[in-house]
Parts: structure tokens; sequence; C-alpha cells
């Protein structure tokens, strides 16, 4: 029999075999416990992970079995993703993702409403014109904003896996910043030209893409074209009768419904 490990997740013990922990060895838990990872431990000598103890219990189930076994109407799909990802279980993603295409064909009709505002904001910047020499620069760019409720949970956190912002040289999904599951808020700036990269980063300013087009959102209407792409791609349509045909071609307000 494989050697036991007990584990401390969030507070949580598991115990559980190393062959068990080991069976995707590109997984974090893998490494960990292959001997390639430092581990911590805790004051009883059990390895420490500072994660959520709860939805770990299903990592495991599916270490031990291949296979992902979740009880019905399962609520808390997009934290088992984060935790999964975390792990770096592909297997696991996989079919996570399965998973939520199955129940996406099941769900039931759907609305989704997105209301948009745009305004000007003016940065300041610093620009080296010498090794010695800076001068003081300022510039205007677009800052939007773009409130999103989708009664689709699962919709919503499918539109944060392909939007992406850019922001500190990394590019981060916006489904890991979903905290609410029928609702987010985005805020983000156009490219300015002449403004240097690392101003960006220290003023804290967000740019967006979509995927898998790898393409940067600097206008509300290639915003727009993209939700569309996505949105009808999972069914839903332009609602006739909401909103009034000039507040959506002036970009406004985009109401969509899917009906199954």
């Amino acid at each position: 029999m494989s050697e036991l490990v007990t584990l401390n997740v969030g507070g949580k013990l598991y115990t559980t075999s190393l062959a068990t922990l080991t069976r995707y060895p590109d997984s974090m838990l893998g490494a960990m416990f292959s001997s390639t990872m430092p581990t911590k431990k805790d004051s009883h000598g059990n390895c420490f992970i500072d994660r959520d103890g709860k939805i770990f219990r299903h990592v495991l189930n599916f270490l031990r079995t291949s296979n992902l076994d979740l009880p019905d109407n399962y609520k808390e799909m997009k934290l088992l993703k984060r935790e999964a990802d975390f792990y770096q279980v592909q297997p696991l993603l996989e079919a996570l993702n399965e998973k939520e295409a199955e129940m996406s064909t099941h769900e039931k009709n759907a609305m989704l409403n997105i209301t948009m505002d745009q305004k000007m904001q003016t940065v300041h910047f610093t620009v080296r014109e010498a090794p010695q020499i800076y001068s003081l620069s300022s510039s205007n760019m677009d800052v939007f904003t773009a409130n999103i409720f989708c009664t689709s949970g699962l919709f919503l956190n499918k539109l944060g896996t392909k939007l992406c912002y850019f922001f500190n040289g990394n590019l981060s999904t916006v489904c890991s910043e979903l905290e609410d599951q029928n609702h987010v808020v985005l805020q983000w700036v156009a490219t300015v030209d002449g403004l240097p990269e690392e101003e960006y980063t220290r003023q804290t300013l967000k740019r967006l893409w979509v995927l898998p087009a790898n393409k940067q959102i600097n206008s509300f209407r290639v915003f727009v074209e993209e939700i569309l792409k996505i949105a009808m791609s999972d069914g839903f349509c332009v609602d006739s009768t909401h909103p009034d045909s000039s507040d959506f071609m002036n970009n406004k307000i985009i109401r969509l419904t899917r009906y199954r």
C-alpha cells in the first residue's frame, strides 16, 4: 500500500495515499509530493495548503477515481474550476468544462443585460528624453465601464473565460474576478499613443482583450461586436422590445434573451 499522507487544506484535514496525490505528475500536487517542490507543514507536521478546504474534497475524489462526481444542482462550479486551475489538474479542468457544457444545454431560458458608460480621463506621466532629462506630459484616454447581469451563471462564467484584463505584463481572465455568479462590472481603458507601458501599471490602468481572437478592445463598438458573437453562439438573440433602437446603436444598452 502506498505511503499515507495527511493534508491540512485551509484548516480541514484529509488523509490519502501518496499514489493518489501523484496520479497526475504534471499537476502542482504531483510536483509537491514527488519532492520537486517544497511543502509547508502545520504545527502537527501535516502538509499545509492555504486553499479552500471544503472544495478540495472534489479535487481529491477526482484524483482517487479520475471521475467527476458532483451532487445534483451543484452551485460552486466556479470555485471548483478555480481550485482545479490552482492545482493544475488538467484532466479535472477538462471534465469540468464538459460538465458545464452539458449543464448549459439543459439550462432554462436566460436574459443578458449590459449597460455601458464611457468617459474621458486625463493622465499625467513623465517621459525620459535623455539620461538625466525628464519632461512632464499628459494625455486623454477613454475609460469604459460595462455593467453585466445575466440570469445564467454558467454563461457569465463562460463569458468571463473569453475576456481578459491585461495588466502588469500579464493576461488574466475576468472569470477569476467573478464574485457574484450573475453579475460583474468591467472597467478598462483604451491604449494611449505615447503612454509608456510602465505607466499603465503605475496608475492601475487595465486594458481588455478577447480570446481566442487575441484582440484588444479599444472601443464599445468592438466590445459589442465580440459580446454578440459569444452570446449568439450560446443561443442568445437580441431582444426586439428593449432597449430602444437608438440606445442599442449608441452602445448604451444591450439586452439579449435565450429561449429553450
